[in-house]
């Protein structure tokens, strides 16, 4: 079974910085962040895998970074120079199994709000 717990949510103007983590138990082979504003899908902002590979949104690339610490099985996401769109809860994910069959498993979410 693999647990989630996020930190680091919060109220910020645009322009700010934020930084998210993650805390994961379990094995995984991919960590991420997704991010769900009110009345929209759940979206994909930033995943990491094991070796280190990163994919990003177009929407937060330049602006974002990912990392995770293996020793501490911990995936961050910093957040630069946000923008009022960015408001939405963002939710850790982990995948647990193989690339070609897996488990998502998801924090609970963490608030981050950017004010204009």
């Amino acid at each position: 079974q693999v647990q989630l717990v996020e930190s680091g949510g919060g109220l910020v103007q645009a322009g700010g910085s934020l930084r998210l983590s993650c805390v994961v138990s379990g094995s995984t082979f991919s960590m991420g962040w997704y991010r769900q504003a009110p009345g929209k899908q759940r979206e994909l902002v930033a995943s990491i895998s094991t070796d280190g590979i990163t994919n990003y949104a177009d929407s937060v690339k330049g602006r974002f970074i990912i990392s995770r610490d293996n020793a501490k099985n911990t995936v961050y996401l910093q957040m630069n120079s946000l923008r009022p769109q960015d408001t939405a809860v963002y939710y850790c994910n982990a995948k647990a199994g193989r690339p070609s069959i897996y488990n998502n498993y998801w924090g609970r979410g963490t608030q981050v709000t950017v004010s204009s």
